[in-house]
């Protein structure tokens, strides 16, 4: 008897601290839940200072481990960038942007049958993803951090509209050579507002943003000029923005 009572209360223990456990958890994941909310519902009026990537750099400069200059940043309403520019992005990103509702299956299908044949691997992620992943998260690839990416493209999708995360996509988008956004890629390559951009200048920076920091506009090879071409065919086939 003294056994059996022995384990009962072990076992009435163990359920009691599981039951806390539990509660704890559901209490945390509730609190990152409204966090994640209120983050995506303050972003939607006010316009990010800067992305994930800038804080970590500024955290590094700070502490001494980075030398080197913050990126230059400067945020544009959507109205105060080329139309040309927004139609290249989504001729040469996510041409069916307007019609998914954050995730392009036919694009992660057709990317993922290239992987199953071997063929070169390439991405699938949407303007809404890359959005999500600039302004939230961390660069770095993980399933955490893919797994949390799907769960931000799906609140800003509810929460933002296509017009507001386009608008964001335009000024968080890493342009290389320490250019971060619109405003700073067309003064810094160039020399001109992102609202002078034309259309062959706006194909041109669309067709760098696979690998910015390697390609430059100012110095484009005969892929990117081929790139360029394709982009400005799509702008013309594409329904307006």
């Amino acid at each position: 008897m003294v056994k059996r009572s022995s384990r009962s209360r072990k076992e009435g223990s163990f359920k009691k601290a599981l039951g806390k456990g539990l509660i704890v958890c559901l209490k945390l994941f509730c609190l990152l839940l409204i966090f994640s909310i209120l983050q995506v519902l303050i972003l939607k009026m006010v316009d990010p200072p800067m992305t994930t990537r800038m804080a970590f750099q500024w955290v590094e400069i700070k502490l001494g481990t980075e030398a080197g200059p913050m990126p230059r940043y400067q945020w544009r309403p959507l109205k105060n960038i080329s139309m040309h520019l927004a139609r290249a992005v989504l001729a040469a990103e996510d041409q069916r942007f307007l019609a998914h509702y954050g995730f392009d299956f036919i694009e992660m299908n057709d990317a993922l049958q290239d992987m199953v044949a071997g063929e070169r691997l390439r991405g699938a992620s949407t303007i809404s993803m890359q959005a999500a992943r600039s302004v939230f998260l961390w660069q770095s690839r993980s399933w955490l951090r893919k797994s949390l990416e799907a769960y931000y493209t799906v609140l800003i999708e509810l929460i933002w509209g296509k017009k507001r995360i386009l608008e964001i996509y335009l000024n968080t988008a890493d342009w290389g050579h320490d250019m971060v956004g619109a405003e700073a890629a067309a003064e810094g390559y160039f020399r001109k507002t992102a609202a002078a951009l034309g259309p062959d200048e706006g194909a041109m920076l669309a067709a760098i943003l696979p690998s910015p920091h390697h390609w430059s506009p100012l110095k484009p090879s005969a892929y990117l000029r081929e790139r360029q071409k394709k982009i400005l065919r799509d702008m013309k086939s594409m329904k307006a923005p």
